[in-house]
Order: structure tokens, then sequence, then C-alpha cells
């Protein structure tokens, strides 16, 4: 049983006393932003680090935590000043050969092995460092409680002290979470309140891409996403991910459509793979990797009512390649265009990206930034773009040609191959 907490363990104020200010006379600092020196980490967090923001990412044991915040602290020591890098699972040997496995320098980058929080917050005062990096929020502890590192309390309490020094002393501090075999952040779900910025590192262990997302950003928005490559020199920023994304696309392959994506502000071209098979037992399995598993029954129920497709014993596997995870309506209309390409064992029109919400009726609906998702299309080689026929008066972006259509069937007919849309 966990010992209680008294209000005078927790009750620390965030800032120094001070009066109430008026809002329009709060003066922001040219350096409240710390423009970091990675591109892609720079976009998630809406422009660069604010000072003394708390920043949790959090992932699955070996995604590259670790590897990404040694590589981002030793970039920041060479341009910034010196970064305090607390390790509470790994000794300074063991952080001191990866760094040289990676090929960092280490100039002004501290290292120190330790887990009493109070020790570390005093080594963070006499050091004054640019940023400091807590590898992880549950190896540390507070040694006034009774409890174990890890537990609830302890998880919160640290916390919570972390970000009352960030806010005091305006350094921004970097911390890293374990994830529980569901994906979510273990320990209590108030660490994600306490935080500023709470990112994601995604991607198949076996893949060598990897996704940082945001899903909670007090200073920017909450949809970004940046894509690195793990190499042999650590995690490396990939600059044109909708490429890589289509690198391995097989073109004209049965049950293969593109869809222009957004994450955030940043439009993405994702390959949709759907695969339908006759059932092996009673019950048809429908399985979605990357999409919507509402969607796709919803998407199937439409195609299996409105175009007549017999669906009923077929199982249905949709994949969206890449590690991607795509969670916005616009995709239906390639999922529906998958599906049926390997129902009938017909090809897509390669040179065509599919993209639109699917009614219950069957109809199309507008999508959001049609104009900036059209020219990823027609920047990587698209030539043709079924979209929904409502919210199509936009001007085509430069080599690539409108195909308006109301319905499913519509999309469907002049989608595949052999339709009217590719003579």
């Amino acid at each position: 049983m966990e010992k209680i907490i008294t209000p005078a363990a927790t009750t620390q104020p965030v800032s120094p006393s001070s009066p109430p200010q008026e809002l329009s006379k709060v003066a922001i600092g040219a350096q409240d932003r710390l423009p970091l020196p990675l591109v892609e980490f720079n976009r998630v967090l809406g422009g660069g680090l604010v000072a003394g923001s708390l920043v949790l990412i959090s992932g699955e044991p070996g995604i590259g935590k670790s590897t990404l915040l040694l590589e981002l602290s030793a970039r920041i020591a060479m341009a910034k000043g010196s970064v305090l890098y607390v390790s509470g699972e790994e000794n300074v040997q063991q952080v001191k050969l990866r760094s040289e496995r990676l090929g960092l320098n280490g100039e002004r980058l501290y290292l120190l092995a330790e887990t009493d929080l109070d020790v570390i917050l005093g080594q963070i005062e006499k050091l004054a460092p640019r940023m400091v990096v807590i590898d992880s929020v549950q190896a540390v502890y507070l040694p006034e409680l009774e409890t174990a590192p890890g537990s609830i309390t302890q998880v919160r309490e640290c916390t919570t002290r972390l970000m009352h020094w960030a806010k005091s002393s305006t350094v921004p501090i970097f911390i890293t979470g374990h994830v529980t075999k569901d994906g979510a952040i273990a320990g209590p779900r108030v660490l994600e309140h306490i935080v500023d910025v709470v990112l994601y590192l995604e991607g198949e262990l076996f893949s060598s891409y990897r996704l940082l997302r945001s899903v909670k950003n007090r200073f920017g928005s909450t949809n970004e996403v940046a894509v690195f490559e793990m190499k042999e020199l650590g995690l490396l920023e990939v600059a044109n991910p909708s490429q890589v994304f289509l690198a391995q696309r097989q073109i004209g392959a049965i049950g293969s459509a593109v869809v222009p994506t957004l994450e955030g502000s940043r439009p993405l071209l994702v390959e949709i793979q759907a695969l339908t098979n006759p059932t092996s037992f009673g019950l048809p399995r429908r399985t979605a990797n990357g999409v919507d598993f509402g969607r796709l029954l919803m998407i199937t129920a439409v195609l299996s009512r409105r175009l007549g497709l017999k669906l009923g014993n077929q199982d249905i596997i949709v994949n969206a390649t890449g590690g991607m995870r795509i969670g916005e309506p616009a995709a239906d209309l390639s999922i529906a265009l998958a599906i049926c390409s390997s129902f009938r064992d017909v090809g897509i029109d390669p040179e065509m990206v599919a993209v639109g919400e699917v009614g219950l009726s069957g109809e199309l609906r507008a999508v959001s930034q049609l104009e900036r998702r059209l020219g990823e299309a027609a920047r990587l080689g698209f030539k043709r773009a079924l979209v929904p026929k409502v919210g199509a008066r936009i001007s085509a972006p430069k080599g690539i040609k409108l195909i308006p259509v109301s319905t499913v069937r519509e999309a469907i007919k002049l989608g595949l191959v052999g339709g009217k849309a590719q003579k």
C-alpha cells in the first residue's frame, strides 16, 4: 500500500511569486524558442523547443528513444551550449559506448548516472545547462516517498517536481517514458496532463523507419509527424517521406492504391494495400493495419450494399505501408479502390491517386486542403487524381488531371485499369 502524500510534498510554485500581469503587456523574449538542429524534430515541436517546457517521449523498448535523445543532446551541446544527459538505466561507460557507435563528439555534453531526483536537481543547478534529458522518468525517485521507483506516486511526484523546476528556471527538459503492452504510456494518466508536450516514437522493430508523432502540444499542432530512418550512425532524418513510403511500391500491383494524406501541415503519399480471400471459417475476418478498423467495416458494408460486391464470405486485410497510421476519412476512397481491385483481380491505374470520404449512401464527400495534397502527388509524378466532385473547384497543380466523381461506384469504374479515365 502506497504512502499518502501530504500537501507539502507537492505544493511548489511553478514560477517565482509575482503580481498578476495584463496579458497585453506580457513580453516574449527572443530566446523563448530554442531551434533544434533536427528539422524534423522542429516540425513536430511546432518550430522549436519552448523555454521551460517539459517534453515526454514515449515508445516501445528498443524503438530508439535513447538514441534519438542522445543524438539531439550532442547536437544541441555543439551548437547552443552545455547539455546534461541523466541516465537512470545505464552507467556513463555504457552511454559512452553508444555515443561512439553513433559517431558523436560529446563536447559540452555532460553525463550523469543517477536516480535520486534531489541529487539530479542539485547537479542541474550547479551546471546550469541549456537543456536537460532524463532517461527515464520511471527510473528516478524521491527519497522522502516510501514507494519504489516507477510506482504511480513516484512517477507523478517526480514529474511534477521536474515541471516546477523547468518553469522556474526556463530550461527545457526531455523525459522518456515506458509504455504498457497496449502501447499506452505506463503510469498514471495524469503524467500526460502534467507535461507540455507528449511525443510517441513509433515503428515496427523489424523496419528501419521510425515516426515521431505529437499527441499533445501546448505550443503547436498535435497532428505533426517526423520521419526518421534507423542506420548504423543512429536515427537520420528523412527529407522526402512520400518518396520513401512509395519506394518499394510495385507498379500495377493488384489491390494497391495511393492516397495523399495530411499529417498536420505536411502532405504525405501513402500506399494502401488490400487483400481479399475466401474465408476458411464461418465468420469472415476483417484486419486493419494502419487504418481505422471501424472505417474498414463501414467501407466494406458500403461496397457490399451499394455496389453489390459479395464480400460476406471474404476475409479482408487492409494495410498502410511504411508503418503509417492513417486516421482521417480522406483515405476512404483509396481503401475502397484497393478492396475492389483485389476482389475483382484488376489493377488500379498506377499513375492515379485517390482521395475522398465515403458516405453511407455511397456518395463521396469533400476533404480539406485538396490543393496541397495534389501538389505533393504531382511532384512525385502522378498524372491523375480521383477527387470528390463536391469541393473539386480548385486549380489543379501543373501536370495532374482532376477526375471529379460523385459516388464510389463511379470512382471504381474510372479508377480500375480499363476504365475510361485511362484513355
